[in-house]
């Protein structure tokens, strides 16, 4: 089936969500999970593959292991398009692109990259286009001054301190999400982002660095 958006149920299923998240509720409210959250996701992803690469919907479960919050179940359903990510929830829809969290080789090589004139200008010119344009750049961390062995008064020093980057964009809830117009917004984010994903495919890549070593 074509994408058509999500129906206002969607959303009201994740207010229920916050406001009893129990087995209970979810078992009581699985087909509207089933129905009317995870199949326009499927629908929308699939129409993105082609383009974008593999989608991929995320668990709905929580990982309450080292978290005081043991509430068993996600208030928002996440899932990846190719090297971005997309997110519903009762507010509304947002998407993000690039590297939220980078290894110690990844960063590595980020920082060289941002430090060298020719890319780091170049980056630097992709993030003042994309924040012109309405879109948000950020990272999963940021340091409070220069990372060792850069000057505290480099040129670039904002996206220095960065350890990881993405652009992101949050879309309120409105009429317009229950509509295949979600599909567009979702494309010219990417759009929009693909210039600083290829950036970072470039300079920075995937970290070589077995899992436990990153």
């Amino acid at each position: 089936m074509a994408f058509r958006g999500w129906k206002a149920e969607a959303l009201e299923f994740f207010d229920g969500l916050a406001a009893d998240n129990s087995k209970a509720y979810w078992q009581r409210n699985k087909p509207v999970y089933e129905q009317l959250v995870r199949a326009p996701m499927e629908e929308l992803l699939a129409e993105l593959e082609p383009r974008w690469g593999e989608g991929r919907i995320f668990r709905p479960y929580r990982d309450v292991r080292f978290s005081r919050d043991k509430s068993p179940y996600k208030t928002h359903m996440g899932a990846t398009i190719g090297p971005g990510y997309l997110q519903l929830s009762a507010d509304g829809l947002g998407a993000g692109c690039g590297m939220w969290e980078m290894a110690s080789d990844q960063l590595e090589r980020y920082r060289a990259a941002v430090d060298d004139d020719r890319a780091g200008d170049a980056l630097a010119g992709l993030v003042a286009e994309v924040e012109a344009a309405g879109i948000q750049v950020e990272g999963h961390g940021v340091l409070k001054t220069a990372p060792r062995g850069y000057p505290r008064d480099h040129p670039r020093i904002d996206l220095l301190r960065y350890k990881g980057l993405v652009t992101w964009r949050d879309w309120p809830a409105g009429a317009w999400l229950g509509t295949p117009r979600a599909k567009d917004r979702v494309v010219e984010f990417l759009e929009r982002s693909e210039p600083i994903a290829g950036w970072l495919r470039t300079n920075v890549g995937p970290s070589t660095l077995p899992e436990r070593s990153r």
